[in-house]
């Protein structure tokens, strides 16, 4: 085994302080219902959180993922009515959920190579009001969510690293070897959260960023602030907007690559026109990524704008998971824009009071997609304040903070 029987305690832990962080606006209570949802290389951890979860009286349940081969059969041969099938109740449980633990552990990130992209997309939208339901119990404090990585030999061989090298990096970026990791992402997450609360101070009208190979600016929006870690993802170095997907234009480019859905795409290159990616390119995987992009009305518009500081991530590699290679810090640090949905708590008032018509308004994008596309090159993001000023907050990889 990678990890140490003390290792996997203390990435429990995390786990359990993860989801405890990210019930922003209240608090668990005995026995509520938390939905542990695992694949199945993960089990290992998934059983050490499974125990402390008990001792915390939470009423556990247990789902393992379908297995990559069964995907497969899945998306090859459903037809279209198999595709948007839910499962009878699934409403009445996502309604019934306190909290959810999901442990990703891929043993193929190719399997849907040959599938129509369009056929994914048909379940995804199928599932979408699934998704809400959990979204409208979180902006009511009624829900939280965390994830995280469990290394396998396809995620290590993905990455081009041996299967020990691959789990030494994600102990570094989850501070396993730490003697006390929770209290190591307390005083990060600490960190983080002073320098969104610094940027979510500023009157950014735009924020334009400039590198070798793109010149992208994003319109922040009325009631919008930043949002630092917070225990949604393990790990979260990240500092993040939902943007007024409107006043999106120019060039962004993902010089790191990615694998979603069973695919794999590289230097995925989008420029956009009035808050709409209107010319889409790639220098492998072009075709699905349009497919994507083209899932939904929203799909083709952003719903997250996000940096990362390289003084707090110590992740180095390329990891082959999106998770850890959009909190990539290395010797620039990262940008990275999400290509669909947008996230409710970075507005800046009332959670309750962020219904569907009032994200139509502020510019909140809305889709069954939300793709993070990451970018490691040197970069400077320029802010432009609402008096016509401007003001670097972001260069050489780290926060001019």
């Amino acid at each position: 085994m990678f990890f140490t029987k003390k290792q996997i305690e203390k990435y429990a832990d995390v786990m359990i302080w993860a989801l405890e962080t990210a019930r922003r606006n209240g608090a668990f209570k005995p026995y509520d219902a938390v939905l542990l949802r695992s694949d199945a290389a993960a089990l290992p951890l998934a059983r050490a959180i499974y125990g402390k979860l008990l001792q915390r009286r939470r009423n556990v349940m247990l789902r393992i993922n379908m297995p990559e081969d069964f995907s497969k059969e899945f998306y090859l041969n459903a037809d279209d009515k198999q595709l948007a099938f839910v499962a009878p109740g699934e409403e009445v449980f996502q309604g019934g959920l306190n909290g959810l633990i999901s442990l990703r552990a891929p043993e193929d990130l190719t399997h849907l190579k040959k599938v129509d992209p369009s056929r994914i997309a048909k379940s995804a939208v199928a599932h979408k009001p699934l998704r809400e339901i959990l979204d409208v119990r979180e902006q009511k404090g009624l829900f939280s969510w965390t994830l995280c990585n469990y290394p396998t030999e396809e995620l290590a061989k993905r990455a081009g690293l041996s299967l020990k090298e691959y789990a030494a990096q994600v102990a570094r970026a989850c501070f396993l070897n730490e003697k006390d990791p929770v209290k190591k992402w307390t005083e990060v997450t600490r960190q983080i959260t002073e320098i969104g609360k610094w940027l979510s101070s500023l009157p950014i009208e735009t924020l334009r960023v400039q590198s070798k190979h793109m010149d992208f600016e994003v319109l922040l929006g009325e009631k919008r602030k930043f949002v630092a870690g917070g225990g949604c993802n393990v790990p979260s170095f990240e500092i993040f907007t939902s943007p007024d997907w409107r006043g999106t234009r120019g060039v962004y480019y993902a010089d790191l690559s990615s694998y979603r859905s069973g695919n794999y795409v590289k230097g995925v290159r989008l420029e956009f026109e009035k808050g709409r990616a209107v010319k889409i390119a790639a220098e492998q995987g072009a075709e699905f990524v349009r497919k994507m992009l083209a899932m939904d009305k929203g799909a083709a518009q952003i719903g997250e704008f996000s940096l990362t500081d390289r003084r707090f991530s110590k992740i180095t590699k390329f990891m082959a998971d999106i998770l850890y290679d959009e909190n990539f810090g290395g010797k620039y640090g990262n940008c990275h824009v999400a290509v669909g949905a947008s996230y409710a708590d970075t507005f800046d008032g009332p959670q309750a009071k962020l219904d569907k018509k009032l994200k139509e308004k502020l510019g909140f994008n809305d889709s069954s997609l939300h793709w993070d596309l990451i970018n490691t090159e040197n970069k400077v993001v320029t802010a432009r304040l609402k008096d016509g000023s401007t003001q670097v907050v972001y260069e050489n990889g780290q926060f001019a903070y």
